[in-house]
């Protein structure tokens, strides 16, 4: 017996009539990717999300994602989203879950790093023990990170942290000085105006 879609939360939070967002069609693929979506919703945050299981996990990351070891990032977990999400860039009408504007911040492949006495954790059993180690291979930023659980419950946070590799640049802030999409090279209030690159 099958058990819950994963999806299920995301689909019943949304009017597929209304919203642009994908409802879920496409397949696992054989590099599993992440992808970083900036959002303007009720606050301005980032999406982290990466393909686990047919599916992207999701974690919401307030400030962005940084590049230097030493910044920890708050990441709030959210609900599963369907891998067809990892290309959205659009509106979110308003009076809809989520609504506002999200734009594609940075996106690539992955491979997982979770290792424990030697041994691989696959993806999925990392995040439901709560420590993920990733390597990025994106446009933006690439390299080691470490996602880590650091309170369960109703309030579960994770932190967001670079590792300290050969990618990691304590001087820059790429969420201040790449505010563009790698999709469509437009801003936040281009898309929202409904203006081309």
């Amino acid at each position: 017996m099958a058990g819950p879609d994963p999806l299920d939360k995301y689909r019943e939070k949304r009017d597929f009539s209304r919203t642009p967002e994908p409802p879920g069609e496409r397949k696992a693929t054989s590099h599993p990717v992440f992808v970083i979506q900036k959002h303007h919703a009720t606050t301005l945050h980032y999406d982290f999300r990466l393909e686990v299981d047919g599916v992207l996990k999701s974690w919401a990351v307030p400030k962005g994602p940084s590049v230097d070891p030493k910044e920890k990032r708050l990441a709030v977990p959210t609900d599963d989203h369907p891998l067809d999400y990892a290309d959205f860039e659009d509106v979110i009408p308003a009076g809809s879950y989520g609504a506002g504007t999200v734009l594609v911040w940075d996106r690539g492949t992955y491979r997982n790093l979770t290792r424990k006495e030697g041994r691989e954790v696959g993806v999925a059993e990392a995040v439901r023990r709560g420590h993920i180690s990733v390597w990025l291979e994106g446009e933006k930023i690439r390299g080691g990170y470490a996602l880590t659980r650091f309170r369960t419950g109703k309030g579960e946070a994770w932190l967001l942290v670079k590792m300290d590799d050969t990618e990691a640049d304590p001087g820059q802030n790429l969420v201040a000085t790449e505010p563009r999409s790698v999709v469509s090279n437009r801003t936040l209030e281009e898309i929202a105006s409904g203006r081309d690159e």
